[in-house]
């Protein structure tokens, strides 16, 4: 059983009406919906639980985060930023959506300013599989059309990634990097780039399959916890 928290700073859905009717469950619901079927066992949080409703006890019995924020994340507290860095070198997954990419999480882990081009114009976007042989992409075609997206546009402003599983294109001309894994320590990070919150995306099956992949593929692996520091030998040192 993987234990995924979806956090989701749920702050669109009260501020604004048009987001709420889209996402009356907020877009922690519809993702859960989406996911529900792998046999994940899944979680919440949220920005205005205290600690954002990440704690270190919550944090410890979390094998995969998945996070979306937009509007605050300069309000996002700076030890709870340390404390999920912490738990993503010992070894939980991380799954950061959309514009994350900017938040206080992601450019830490990234050592970047994660800054992109952005347009809100309802254009469409086709993510383009650039990796069919990723498990991320199991069960997903040669690319997603979404009728209607937020556009991000190169430059990206983010370490070359590990692995490139997606580049999207958009109705306006631009491309973009859109699904990138790294390793950080002992732990896998995937970014999925769609799902501004004034357009369905969460509600979107093959989206879904992404990110179910993805809570997969990013979920720890079993093994003996990694010591540093001073050690002795382990064999007898002939002098």
């Amino acid at each position: 059983m993987i234990n995924v928290t979806i956090w989701n700073e749920f702050l669109q859905e009260q501020r604004k009406p048009e987001v709420a009717h889209i996402y009356p469950k907020g877009m922690h619901g519809a993702i859960a919906d989406g996911i529900k079927q792998d046999g994940f066992e899944l979680s919440y949080a949220t920005f205005d639980e205290p600690e954002h409703g990440l704690t270190q006890d919550k944090l410890d019995n979390t094998d995969v985060l998945i996070y979306w924020g937009h509007v605050d994340h300069k309000g996002f507290q700076d030890q709870v930023v340390d404390r999920i860095c912490a738990r993503v070198h010992k070894g939980m997954g991380l799954i950061v959506l959309h514009s994350g990419h900017h938040s206080k999480l992601f450019r830490k882990l990234m050592g970047t300013s994660c800054d992109l081009l952005w347009r809100e114009a309802d254009e469409k976007e086709r993510l383009w599989v650039v990796d069919p042989s990723h498990p991320i992409v199991e069960g997903i075609g040669p690319y997603i059309d979404l009728d209607e997206e937020e556009m991000y546009g190169e430059h990206f402003d983010i370490p070359v990634p590990d692995e490139l599983i997606f580049v999207s294109w958009f109705a306006g001309g631009e491309v973009f990097r859109s699904g990138c894994t790294y390793r950080r320590g002992q732990g896998r990070i995937f970014y999925f780039r769609p799902g501004h919150e004034t357009y369905p995306t969460y509600h979107n099956k093959d989206v879904h399959r992404v990110i179910a992949n993805a809570v997969k593929w990013t979920a720890p692996i079993q093994r003996e916890q990694t010591f540093y520091g001073h050690h002795e030998p382990l064999e007898e040192i002939k002098k």
